[in-house]
């Protein structure tokens, strides 16, 4: 751990410490922070093995901060959320919606470094996918929410939800971390348009299909079963004779 990375985690667990004493509604706060619970010790024991750069870890940071200063009030009554109501002439407070569209926006990148490095993905696949697993993530959590809120104190299951009334909060939720998600996406590759020579055949050649491409389905079960065959004629004694 560098002493960047020690400042990050030494600043959100400040924060989260705040967030920790007399919080507005203890039973919703408890339910918030059980994803920090798994996900904040998850990020700094895979730094051991699988560090990312200090841009990733930076965003990753900001996020959490903004949801634990979210779990101290609930997302539907923290005081600048009535600010962004002001200044956007909405009926509820917005500080949940800015929580989503952060989560696309901060949280796409660490993810395409993820996936360029593990899964080796490049070109126009390093940018959709990202934003697939944005997509994928923000519904996993509505999902959660849904059944957390179903299984709880009513009390606790609404300010969890924070659907302020407005039946389409999911919806609107997964929309928002999307287009987060694009806006730090498009940032990225007018980054590498402007400064890598090799952005556009990267692209190009990232969408061609390789000579020895073959289908998949059918054909290569056919390709196991054949090389599964192959093998166990091999094994048999007495089959070289």
């Amino acid at each position: 751990m560098t002493r960047y990375h020690a400042f990050l985690l030494g600043l959100f667990a400040a924060v989260w410490t705040w967030a920790a004493i007399e919080p507005r509604y203890p039973h919703d706060w408890l339910l918030e922070n059980y994803l920090v619970f798994v996900f904040v010790p998850l990020i700094v024991l895979t730094g051991r093995y699988f560090r990312l750069s200090d841009l990733s870890y930076t965003l990753m940071a900001a996020f959490m901060l903004l949801h634990v200063v979210g779990s101290h009030y609930t997302y539907a009554e923290v005081p600048f959320g009535t600010t962004l109501q002001d200044w956007f002439g909405s009926a509820r407070n917005m500080y949940d919606r800015l929580v989503h569209f952060s989560f696309g926006l901060l949280l796409v990148y660490p993810l395409r470094e993820i996936v360029m490095r593990v899964a080796k993905m490049r070109g126009v696949w390093a940018y959709w996918f990202p934003l697939e697993l944005v997509l994928a993530f923000s519904a996993t959590y509505e999902i959660i929410e849904w059944r957390v809120a179903a299984q709880v104190d009513p009390s606790a299951g609404l300010a969890f939800l924070g659907a302020q009334g407005d039946v389409w909060d999911a919806q609107k939720d997964m929309a928002l971390a999307v287009v987060g998600a694009v806006i730090t996406l498009l940032i990225v590759a007018l980054i590498h348009w402007r400064f890598d020579p090799e952005f556009g055949s990267d692209l190009r050649a990232s969408l061609k299909i390789g000579r020895g491409d073959k289908p998949l389905g059918e054909e290569a079960l056919r390709t196991m079963l054949k090389r599964r065959n192959r093998r166990g004629d091999q094994r048999q004694p007495g089959s070289s004779d």
